[in-house]
């Protein structure tokens, strides 16, 4: 008899702690919550959380990576092409799990959310090139994924910042041509002599 990859009772555990953690940071900042908090709440012991957690930093990465892939729906996004609909798409996603975060108070972890946006983007963008342009130099499509990810996770910030009186999908729609242009590689190798 075969086993699944991963033990059922494992995977319960392992979304109790996370849903714990999550309902704690409704009702106070990321920085008062302890582990003693998280397994008071999840109705487990301290070997437990550490079993499935190395701190409650790890736990809070994982937390915001799962929010953010559920956010992004990554599976659409992967198998999609990267055109104007996959942009604003992917845009409004970030938005809104900007928008849950700031809701829930986890000021003084800015650096931490914004590089676990970038680096989900980053991958969807990359997966997303290779299978639209396989025949392209890979580390060339590594660092288009890479300087779209700061683009569109530095984007959202600017609306966050400065432009909430017109929707993300409004906001994203003026630039989306000149992003399209530059991810255009049938352009950029006609200029070959």
């Amino acid at each position: 008899m075969t086993q699944s990859k991963i033990d059922p009772r494992v995977q319960r555990t392992r979304k109790l702690i996370m849903d714990s953690f999550m309902e704690l940071s409704s009702k106070k900042e990321f920085k008062d919550i302890t582990v003693k908090d998280i397994t008071a709440e999840a109705i487990i012991n301290r070997a437990t959380f550490y079993y499935h957690f190395e701190d409650i930093y790890d736990l809070l990465e994982k937390v915001l990576s799962e929010v953010l892939l559920v956010n992004l729906d990554s599976d659409y996004y992967q198998s999609n092409e990267l055109n104007e609909e996959a942009l604003v798409n992917i845009f409004k996603a970030i938005t809104n799990f900007q928008k849950s975060l700031s809701n829930r108070c986890h000021r003084g972890y800015e650096d931490t959310i914004a590089r676990i946006i970038r680096e989900q983007l980053e991958i969807i963008f990359y997966k997303r090139l290779l299978k639209q342009y396989p025949t392209e130099d890979e580390q060339a499509l590594k660092v288009t994924a890479v300087m779209l990810s700061w683009a569109i996770y530095g984007a959202s910030v600017e609306w966050r910042r400065n432009s909430k009186e017109i929707s993300p999908e409004e906001f994203i729609k003026s630039v989306i041509p000149y992003i399209i242009s530059g991810i255009d590689f049938g352009s950029t190798n006609s200029h070959n002599i």
